[in-house]
């Protein structure tokens, strides 16, 4: 019975339904004379004064009815159609009851042929309006005197969902937020990373600011125009909304209009996607907004909705596009052989900064010396990665290729703080700038025989005379951590007072087991810290920093 129902044209709809009175009441309300037209069909009456969420099935039309009553001279109703996908067909029919229908109009007793015939008449039917597209549109009417509405809608695409919305009381404000004259998004501002937005305050957001708040969309497909196609949009593409941010426009919600719950968090990714990520953000009542952690050289859609937390309804403004700039190319300094270069890497940007360097050997040494921080070395060969790792100390990489070749070096630090580092490429491997290191920096002391006045360390030499100065400093306990941590291995004894030299001694020892040596530095004071740097000299008097050894006299002996 239901679908025999949908499915009859309007004019047998009517004539059916009144037949089926037989005998019109005399003195029925209007209210009592909807509920008995309509008895078989109910669920095809067009809620007045909320939100209504629609499913269409492709090339299936369907059909909703509403009535508007006769008790005043002039009475005003407006729709308002938001397709939620792909565009729509829909258009508003009116029949003109007001000759017809029981209650006031209609006296006495009616024949039912007549009644029947009179609603046969097909110039009793005219469609007063029609849209086909997916743009939200609100038709305003006004109309004298009772009549039958019939809206019908149509996808010709696939099966999709729309939300319709009657009002016939104006007088109580509108579930719609209300658009400036002016909806334009406007573009002020365009960085790499950055786009800064603003747009004309909705009338709604100044009279109510506690329930009204715009959101502002981004992703790098193209424009929505409604907040419902956006979220359609979302879950079509076999996404999931984070609970947190549920914009709750769900299409298989039985009550469509539960209300939305929205995120003040200043930026929230709602979903990454192969075509780009869309974010999602509410800014409250404010009317300008630059959006963060944009890529460079990439077109992105902005839209804003205002909307009203209340009833969850949304008005949406017109979308924006802009690109954001290019990033500057990094600069890239030449390295020349045997000019030892040092970089300073920001470690909060986490940016590589690069070297080039054309070889004219066949054979290369790339020697790197950590000065702070921690450091990621990068190198590639005509494009080709030949080495990759993270450095500490000293480190050498002997590379073999061709006359001319073409290679890359880019560092980066791997700490928040700044790193530093120095960087040679030498075709003279005869002839190195550092000096050769032995298998440890570190300097040991010995408990046993420290005294409190006395300390005595060591650390280990090579198989090649070399020059060995040592350095002492006071210092306190609160001192320990960030003269260890902010420590320059890179930077000589001329960084440091002549006060503080120890002493400066040369030694060596073909056999790298006894390479060995010891020093006990005296006249210290009793119970105090002390930092002791050892610095190594090589051939070409570039020093290496041996790393600094904190040891405490004793406060009794």
């Amino acid at each position: 019975m239901s679908l025999f129902w949908f499915y009859l044209p309007l004019h047998l709809l009517l004539a059916a339904c009144w037949c089926h009175s037989i005998k019109a009441p005399n003195t029925s309300s209007q209210q009592n004379f909807k509920t008995d037209l309509f008895n078989f069909y109910h669920s095809l009456i067009l809620a007045d004064g909320k939100e209504t969420t629609v499913h269409l099935l492709k090339d299936i039309p369907k059909r909703y009815y509403f009535i508007l009553e006769e008790g005043r001279a002039l009475s005003p109703f407006t729709i308002t159609v938001t397709p939620c996908d792909v565009p729509i067909e829909w258009n508003i029919l009116v029949h003109k009851t007001s000759a017809s229908f029981p209650g006031k109009a209609a006296r006495g007793d009616h024949d039912t042929r007549d009644i029947s015939k009179s609603q046969r008449s097909p110039s009793m039917v005219s469609t007063i309006f029609s849209y086909k597209g997916n743009s939200v549109e609100t038709y305003m009417g006004v109309s004298s005197h009772s009549a039958l509405y019939m809206l019908e809608f149509l996808s010709t695409e696939r099966d999709t969902h729309i939300t319709v919305y009657l009002a016939t009381d104006t007088t109580s404000g509108h579930l719609y937020p209300e658009l400036p004259m002016d909806p334009r998004i406007d573009v002020i501002g365009i960085g790499h990373t950055t786009v800064t937005l603003t747009w004309k305050h909705s009338p709604s957001v100044l009279q109510h600011r506690e329930n009204i708040q715009y959101c502002l969309l981004v992703n790098e497909k193209h424009n929505y125009k409604s907040l419902c196609a956006a979220e359609t949009a979302i879950r079509s593409s076999g996404m999931k909304l984070p609970p947190t941010l549920a914009l709750s426009l769900s299409p298989y919600l039985l009550e469509p209009q539960q209300v939305m719950i929205l995120s003040n968090s200043e930026l929230s990714i709602i979903n990454k996607v192969s075509s780009g990520e869309v974010r999602q953000t509410c800014v409250g009542a404010k009317n300008t907004y630059t959006v963060p952690s944009l890529s460079p050289s990439t077109q992105y859609y902005f839209d804003v909705f205002v909307v009203n937390l209340l009833t969850n309804a949304s008005a949406a403004y017109t979308g924006a596009f802009a690109r954001t700039l290019e990033e500057p190319e990094p600069k890239v300094m030449e390295l020349k052989d045997g000019k030892v270069i040092q970089v300073v890497l920001d470690g909060k940007k986490k940016k590589f900064y690069s070297l080039q360097y054309q070889a004219r050997h066949k054979k290369i040494q790339f020697t790197f010396q950590l000065c702070r921080g921690q450091v990621r070395v990068h190198i590639t060969k005509n494009s080709k990665i030949v080495a990759s790792e993270n450095i500490s100390g000293l480190r050498y990489f002997s590379l073999k290729g061709k006359l001319l070749d073409t290679y890359l070096v880019q560092l980066r630090s791997t700490e928040e703080s700044n790193s530093s580092v120095k960087v040679q490429a030498s075709p003279h491997f005869h002839k190195p700038l550092f000096p050769l290191l032995p298998e440890s920096l570190k300097i040991k002391s010995f408990s046993k025989l420290r005294t409190c006045n006395s300390v005595t360390i060591a650390w280990l030499g090579t198989q090649e005379e070399s020059k060995y100065c040592v350095y002492k400093k006071t210092i306190e306990e609160d001192q320990i951590w960030m003269e260890l941590q902010s420590a320059d291995r890179c930077s000589g004894p001329e960084s440091r007072h002549k006060s503080e030299k120890v002493l400066c001694k040369y030694f060596y020892d073909t056999n790298l087991q006894r390479a060995v040596t010891t020093e006990t530095i005296t006249g210290l004071d009793v119970g105090t810290l002390y930092l002791f740097d050892v610095y190594l000299f090589g051939p070409s008097g570039i020093s290496v920093r041996y790393h600094s050894k904190v040891v405490k006299t004793r406060k009794k002996c």
